[in-house]
């Protein structure tokens, strides 16, 4: 069992996802395998056109994400159902895959989504 404290942060992230003039994700892997990252949207940003391409194309995210939101509005939907949810500051969630989302407005929106071990992202 590790005895030590272990800090990262996202100044200095292990991996990106570089979305350009869209935001990006900034990763960070602790020594147990969980992952932490810290997703900034831009307005203007969809899954579709930012983060699709990124993953290899797939028809929804096939990933789930738990998470808190700290600024602006995020709007998820459910691809097989078409429902839509909107997420904002101080709304700790969880998606489950199947989803895409964009940005709802003008600000920018900002994530903390934490990962177990056995994640892939």
């Amino acid at each position: 069992m590790n005895t030590e404290i272990e800090i990262k942060r996202f100044e200095n992230p292990d991996d990106v996802l570089d979305m350009k003039e869209h935001g990006g994700i900034a990763i960070v892997k602790m020594a147990d395998g969980t992952t932490g990252m810290r997703a900034i949207f831009e307005p203007g940003w969809t899954w579709e056109v930012d983060e699709k391409p990124l993953l290899g194309s797939p028809e929804a995210c096939p990933m789930a994400h738990t998470g808190y939101c700290i600024f602006g509005k995020l709007v998820v939907r459910m691809i097989a159902s078409g429902i839509e949810t909107r997420i904002g500051p101080g709304d700790f969630f969880e998606i489950p895959p199947g989803h895409d989302a964009y940005v709802d407005g003008n600000d920018r929106v900002e994530l903390i989504l934490f990962a177990p071990p056995e994640h892939r992202h």
